[in-house]
Order: structure tokens, then C-alpha cells, then sequence
């Protein structure tokens, strides 16, 4: 089943209020059969675009995801991802920073893990959480040492206009660039949490900093408001997709990203006259071999 994409993007210099942006919406599966069969299918169109993005070499593919907490992201990552050649695809997560992270600029400690060209990367978490958890909690920000920070008023202003800068530069060498906003409702985290504790397997899933964070949950939905809204741009916008059912959330996210693989309009390199005569002689030493 086709899905209108579109729906879910943030467009560029739009402003962004989450309440009217759904966090369930229809299912676009007819049942769990259903949802395996569309899945499988797209996970092997992605295997098949991500071999040409290898072959190619001239393209790579950042995915970002951001949510909150029990939003799905590793489910979306390792289900629509599970067909991908591990050669060919890095997953990084990123948490508090280190205190050599720390010592320098916010956009540092991403830099090393970004996809080189024929790659995807995914990061789980990333340098977004410098305009998140970061304007949420102040006192991570003083702790940044940052001369004058929280005096400026432009501060915020201004790492979203690095962002965008950094974005666009990868844009212009080539590093396609999709986000992903989980967008889960405070409920549907509470009984995430509750089968979290429910389940001695999942126990390790679930502690009592999650308790902690959820209370800031209106906090972070402004933050997210804001981020979503100075940071979507035509070339690497932001799509805000309904968590509360993960199933379509890992349907959405798959379209979204095999649209993207497809709009690049790979094709498998073509070997030269040179390469072919080449070819044709080992071919021919092979075929003596048998004989």
C-alpha cells in the first residue's frame, strides 16, 4: 500500500506545533500478515538501492532520529534497516557526551561517525540533542563552559543556524539527509513504561532517569516545536510520523527512506571498453580452467 508522504513533512519555515500533528493515525496494514508482507517487500527494494548507492559511490545517506523516550526508535532501525548489508550501513548512538566531547564545539563529536559516499548512517540520537535535552536541562549547558551563553538571547538562534549550515554543506558533497521525529503521546509512553516494568526482559529497558524525564514532558515538546521549525529545510527536512502504533511507524519510515533512495536515481556503474575486453579475457581463462 502506497503512503502520502508528504503528510508528514515539515516544510521548510513552517512553524510547528505539535499538538495538531497526529500520534496515531489509521493503519496502513490490514493485519500482522499484511504489515510482514509490506515490510518485506520494502526492506527488499532498500537492499536493492543501497547496493546501487554502494556500486555508485557517489552518494551517501544520513538518517537522523530523534524522540522521546520508548518512542520505538531501535525497532524502527533494526526492522526497516534488517536487509541492509552491514558493510554498506552504521549505526551510531550517541549519549552524554564525554568530557573531551565537552571541551569542544557541540558539533564535534558527530562529525567522525558521518556516512562516507555508498554508505547509509543512521545516528540514534545526534547533535540535535543540543537544541533538546540541552535547552531542557540549563545546567548541562553551564556545565559546557561556554563564555556567556545563557546570556545571550541569540544563543539558541545561533546553533540552529549552525546546524543548518552544517546540514547544507553535506547536502552540497553529497550526503542526503532524512530526520525523523518519533512523535509518541505521553499515554502511549506510560504503557510502554509500565510493560517495561511488567516484563523482567524488558526490566533493563526502564529506569528511574525515564520517570525523571517525562516529567519535563511539555518542555520537550516545546523544544521539539522549536528545533522542527528552525531546522526543516527542503534539503534535509525533518518528517514527524505517528509512534503510537509501530508497525506503521516502521512502514512510514521505510517508504520515506526507499523514496529518497529512489529519487537519487542510482544505477549501477558502467564498465568501459577497456574493462570489458579485460572481462572477456579472464572469462575466457576461467572457461580453459574447466577443461
Amino acid at each position: 500500500m502506497s503512503i502520502n508522504t508528504k503528510k508528514f513533512t515539515v516544510h521548510a519555515q513552517s512553524r510547528v506545533e505539535l499538538k495538531k500533528w497526529p500520534t496515531c493515525i489509521a493503519p496502513i496494514y490490514e493485519n500482522d500478515e499484511d504489515y510482514q508482507k509490506i515490510l518485506k517487500e520494502r526492506v527488499k527494494q532498500l537492499s536493492a538501492q543501497q547496493e546501487l548507492l554502494y556500486a555508485s559511490n557517489s552518494y551517501a545517506l544520513l538518517l537522523v532520529f530523534q524522540a522521546m523516550d520508548a518512542a520505538g526508535k531501535d525497532g524502527v532501525i533494526s526492522h526497516v534497516m534488517s536487509g541492509i548489508n552491514p558493510q554498506g550501513c552504521d549505526v551510531t548512538s550517541f549519549k552524554h557526551p564525554t568530557p573531551t566531547e565537552i571541551k569542544h564545539d557541540f558539533l564535534w563529536r558527530t562529525n567522525l561517525p558521518l556516512p562516507e559516499r555508498g554508505k547509509i548512517g543512521i545516528f540514534n540520537r545526534s547533535y540535535y540533542e543540543e537544541v533538546l535535552i540541552v535547552r531542557v536541562h540549563p545546567e548541562i549547558l553551564r556545565a559546557e563552559g561556554i563564555p556567556g551563553a545563557e546570556d545571550k538571547k541569540s544563543f539558541w538562534d545561533e546553533r540552529y543556524h549552525s546546524i543548518r549550515g552544517l546540514e547544507r554543506h553535506l547536502d552540497r558533497n553529497g550526503t542526503r539527509i532524512l530526520k525523523f521525529f518519533l512523535h509518541l503521546s505521553k499515554e502511549e509512553q506510560r504503557k510502554r513504561f509500565l510493560a517495561r516494568i511488567d516484563d523482567p526482559n524488558k526490566n533493563w529497558k526502564f529506569s528511574a532517569a525515564d520517570i525523571q524525564e517525562r516529567g519535563y514532558w511539555k518542555d520537550y515538546m516545546k523544544a521539539y516545536e522549536k528545533c522542527l521549525s528552525a531546522t526543516s529545510t527542503k534539503h534535509a527536512p525533518w518528517y514527524v510520523v505517528p509512534a503510537d502504533d509501530k508497525l506503521n511507524a516502521r512502514l512510514i519510515v521505510s517508504q520515506i527512506v526507499l523514496e529518497a533512495l529512489t529519487d537519487l536515481k542510482l544505477k549501477s556503474p558502467k564498465s568501459s571498453i577497456e574493462r570489458r575486453e579485460e572481462l572477456l579475457k579472464l572469462r575466457k581463462q576461467l572457461e580453459k580452467e574447466k577443461k
